[in-house]
């Protein structure tokens, strides 16, 4: 039985215009990376940012007992491992992260060569967000596989009719087509309140995808290549977070738009499930 290619591409051949916006602790992968906060004694005490979404708001409020120490507050700098004083200890702690629930959708927007935006609370350089897949594409990780993404990065070039690329070339490239926003880097509002600023960077990501798909649509309109069948699809970006208070705010603000685009899913306890 031949098998049909679906990567990216509906069976007539045309993409199919699905797009992706991730959250990336606990939702893509799960880093070992911690906040560091004080305990009743004045040690450091590392907690996981899986367990941060959940005590996040007792911190400075109340004494609450955490792996066998009370917890008073924060340390001092307690996020210096999620700026870009940790970039590198970033790269190191992606290749040791365990997937999340939206890996396997990260992995397909990869493989696919779909184009997608990371959109996190962290404050890391976004370039070093863009070397650690780089680091993922080249190192095959946990099946993201970078012959299958050249293979759909030269089918999507020859259906719009662009140049060839060497394999490192379109690599690079296709990282460079992709958004980074790390929503806490350069911006103090950012920091204080990541729902907003995720909610930002999705417009953001929303009107420069309409404006992409505007120019593959043009691009395959104006090559006349009947062979191809184009026929415009329908655009869709899925967003997915682990933190139910990110989805419900960025629901609850596109759901609100007559020709909304976005679709969002929680990946609260670790179990994928759209939210309406």
């Amino acid at each position: 039985m031949k098998k049909i290619i679906k990567e990216g591409f509906k069976p007539e051949g045309s993409p199919d215009m699905k797009y992706y916006a991730f959250d990336w602790d606990d939702n893509i992968v799960h880093m070992p990376t911690k906040i560091i906060l004080k305990s009743e004694d004045g040690d450091e005490v590392g907690m996981s940012t899986d367990d941060f979404a959940e005590f996040r708001g007792q911190i400075g409020k109340e004494p609450f007992t955490y792996n066998g120490d009370t917890i008073v507050g924060f340390a001092e700098n307690p996020f210096r491992n999620f700026t870009t004083e940790g970039d590198k200890e970033f790269l190191i702690d992606a290749m040791r992260a365990k997937v999340g629930p939206a890996f396997s959708d990260f992995r397909e927007a990869i493989n696919n060569g779909s184009i997608f935006s990371i959109i996190t609370a962290r404050g890391h350089n976004p370039n070093t967000i863009k070397e650690a897949i780089y680091n993922y594409i080249i190192n095959d990780f946990n099946g993201i596989d970078k012959k299958s993404l050249v293979k759909n990065l030269k089918k999507y070039r020859s259906f719009a009719g662009e140049e060839d690329m060497t394999d490192t070339e379109l690599i690079k490239s296709y990282l460079e087509l992709n958004k980074y926003h790390p929503v806490s880097f350069g911006d103090e509002e950012g920091a204080a309140n990541p729902e907003v600023a995720k909610v930002k960077a999705m417009e953001g990501f929303v009107d420069y995808i309409k404006a992409m798909a505007g120019v593959l649509n043009k691009r395959a309109f104006l090559k006349n290549d009947v062979s191809n069948k184009f026929v415009p699809n329908k655009l869709s970006i899925g967003f997915s977070d682990d933190d139910l208070r990110n989805v419900e705010l960025m629901s609850k603000h596109f759901n609100k738009k007559p020709d909304n685009i976005v679709k969002t899913y929680s990946t609260s306890g670790g179990i994928k499930k759209e939210y309406k």
